[in-house]
């Protein structure tokens, strides 16, 4: 009995182990069927990945097709709305100045008449002591006023014509360089104050960005140079006409910069006075080549400006054939070329003939004296005197 109950509990052990053993066996397959399926189930997100990546590519050209089309590679913006603006900008220019040269000189005779009648007013007049009681009598405040207004009149009288008017220009250009500082104007000076001929504003920038710089580097060596020519260029012209050939100068220039800029395909803004004063610069040394020039840092040396101007053109030309994209080359020599033209063929051609648009605008003036010839304005003796 002892065996036979022996037997029948390792029969049961055994059983029992059997039965475990099974239910390892059956737990064991499905986390191995498990983990096969997981090595499966690991190759499903690569096949998801390049459905997604195949939906991108699909869908790549519709985003695509919703942004602006690329243009056609062999178009070139056109020129010619540029080129009918820089003629009629530079038309007005001159018949402006012509104007204004009128004008001007009309109320110089006017106001030397005035002077001499006031001086002769005041030559019986002059008591020392109502002025003396008068000036004991303002509070302090208004003569600080009046000697701070008195200092500025001084310094202003001292100032050459051309200094005067150049100051107008630099004070143009200093409020351009402010504005650039403003972030809320950001959008609008590159639109009207850079000239690009791939932009759709494209004729106004023409003449703003000739008052428009960026760095304070560069307004301040345009403008110290306009200021050294600004007396010679002055003295040879006059004022209204360096007013017109400066702005002509500045629209022609930039003119100049399209044609190259849409040749090569380089279609990228610009800005600065730099072919403006170019244009100075070669006016005065194609009237007056024989001027010296000397440095600040080395007063010793001096040189001839009609040797400067052969030097900034071989510049300019070797940059605009090697590519140089520091300056704006075609402008530089655009300027320069047309400072040039000026002097040997434009100023025969266009500021000597102003005299029929001078006595139309006298006759606008004072209808009555259209048949005298003895005026007082510039009209009278052949068109008005020309600057010497």
């Amino acid at each position: 009995m002892v065996a036979w109950s022996r037997c029948a509990v390792w029969v049961k052990a055994e059983l029992i182990r059997c039965q475990s053993s099974s239910s390892r066996s059956c737990r064991l397959y499905p986390y191995n069927q498990q983990r096969c399926g997981f090595r499966r189930e690991a190759k499903r997100p690569e096949t998801k990945n390049q459905n997604v990546m195949q939906k991108g590519k699909t869908s790549a050209p519709e985003t695509g097709s919703r942004a602006v089309p690329p243009p056609p590679k062999g178009s070139r913006p056109t020129l010619f709305t540029p080129l009918m603006f820089t003629v009629g900008f530079t038309g007005c220019s001159f018949g402006v100045a012509a104007i204004l040269q009128y004008e001007t000189l009309k109320s110089r005779h006017q106001a030397a008449r005035d002077k001499e009648e006031s001086e002769k007013i005041l030559q019986g007049s002059q008591d020392m002591a109502y002025w003396h009681d008068w000036w004991n009598r303002l509070p302090s405040l208004q003569r600080q006023l009046i000697l701070l207004m008195s200092m500025v009149n001084n310094f202003w009288s001292i100032l050459t014509e051309g200094q005067r008017t150049v100051t107008g220009i630099i004070a143009v250009n200093a409020v351009v360089l402010c504005c650039w500082r403003i972030p809320s104007m950001q959008r609008n000076m590159i639109k009207y104050f850079t000239s690009n001929p791939a932009s759709k504003t494209r004729c106004l920038p023409m003449a703003l960005s000739s008052f428009s710089h960026y760095s304070i580097i560069h307004m301040m060596a345009n403008m110290y140079v306009l200021w050294i020519f600004s007396s010679t260029i002055v003295s040879l012209l006059g004022r209204e006409q360096f007013l017109a050939v400066y702005l002509s100068a500045g629209v022609i220039s930039t003119m100049a910069s399209y044609m190259c800029k849409t040749a090569t395909g380089r279609l990228y803004p610009s800005l600065g006075a730099s072919g403006a004063v170019m244009a100075v610069i070669a006016t005065v040394c194609v009237k007056v080549p024989e001027a010296k020039l000397g440095i600040v840092t080395l007063p010793m040396a001096s040189f001839t400006v009609g040797r400067l101007l052969k030097v900034l053109v071989a510049i300019d030309a070797a940059g605009l054939v090697l590519g140089w994209r520091l300056f704006d080359h075609a402008a530089h020599l655009g300027g320069a070329l047309f400072g040039i033209w000026y002097v040997a063929y434009g100023h025969s051609l266009i500021w000597r003939k102003r005299e029929p648009l001078v006595k139309l605008w006298h006759g606008m003036r004072s209808p009555g004296s259209r048949g005298s010839r003895g005026g007082d304005g510039p009209e009278s003796g052949g068109g008005g005197p020309r600057p010497q």
